[in-house]
């Protein structure tokens, strides 16, 4: 279905029943980039799943700012044109989480919890080569007229080593092809440099006080390295090492575990570490005595 925002459709999927959660997508993909994790989780959320604006079936709002602040902006009214009861549960990958991030900095009460990875939200953050090329003018848009579908191929390969060919033809054609994709890629990257970021650190902050972040990151992440997500302040960590950066793609059954069981699977971890240190406290306490 789609609904409209200041004048462009976008569009959003609903699937399932139970607590409400929304999902973001990252470049270069679109709302299909869930359709395995929302068939896994959809017993227990009401899933709502969109094209974020200027990808695949989604127009771009009039008057839209590519500014961070806006993208949290954007988001809101989004849940707000879907009525999504709150707090919710926010689902996010790579730019997904931009813009989620964003939202909840910016409307933290409406926040139930978040879950997702493999995007900066830091001003310390690296943009990798390919980023730096989509934010130099001129170069960006020759990059963008250079890529072909054996080159997208290869890239997407490089950064997702167990991505499958199919997964890799689905996210090109007739979506990463699109020239108002291709067009919206290089707003997004120029309007990201890494100081954007330095306002919202204090924000990050005291929402990590409120709102539990669970993180998933692939430990073969090419775009993303896996430390930026302690910068994220998160309540739990998972790094999957048979992953690169598409963990919703890679390893989709480990992404819909952590939105199931994320929250009661980090105490168990910490439990478990407590008792381990414990168990060994004890043991080398008996050693020294004997």
């Amino acid at each position: 279905m789609f609904v409209e925002i200041n004048n462009a459709p976008i569009y959003v999927d609903e699937k399932g029943s139970g607590e409400p959660a929304l999902f973001l997508h990252g470049v270069p993909d679109s709302a299909e980039l869930w359709n395995s994790v929302v068939d896994e989780v959809s017993e227990q959320y009401q899933c709502h799943v969109t094209d974020l604006p200027g990808f695949y079936r989604s127009g771009i709002p009039e008057n839209y700012e590519f500014t961070i602040k806006h993208y949290g902006e954007y988001v809101n009214k989004l849940v707000e044109a879907l009525d999504i009861p709150a707090p919710f549960t926010l689902v996010a990958h790579d730019w997904g989480g931009i813009f989620a991030m964003s939202f909840a900095c910016q409307y933290p009460e409406k926040v139930k919890r978040i879950v997702g990875g493999s995007f900066p939200f830091s001003h310390l953050y690296k943009w990798h080569p390919w980023a730096a090329v989509w934010r130099t003018p001129v170069l960006g848009e020759l990059s963008m007229l250079a890529m072909n579908h054996a080159l997208f191929a290869w890239e997407l390969k490089r950064g997702g080593p167990h991505l499958t060919q199919e997964q890799i033809n689905e996210t090109y054609h007739d979506k990463a092809t699109l020239w108002r994709t291709r067009w919206t890629i290089l707003k997004l990257y120029r309007s990201a440099n890494p100081r954007n970021f330095l306002p919202y650190q204090n924000d990050l902050e005291r929402l990590a006080q409120k709102v539990n972040l669970d993180i998933i990151w692939g430990a073969k992440d090419k775009y993303v390295p896996t430390h930026m997500a302690d910068l994220l302040h998160p309540h739990s960590k998972t790094v999957v090492e048979n992953s690169g950066h598409w963990v919703p793609l890679e390893v989709p059954s480990e992404f819909s575990k952590l939105i199931l069981n994320g929250v009661t699977s980090a105490k168990s971890r910490v439990a478990e570490a407590s008792a381990d240190k414990g168990k060994k406290t004890k043991q080398h306490k008996a050693g020294s005595t004997a």
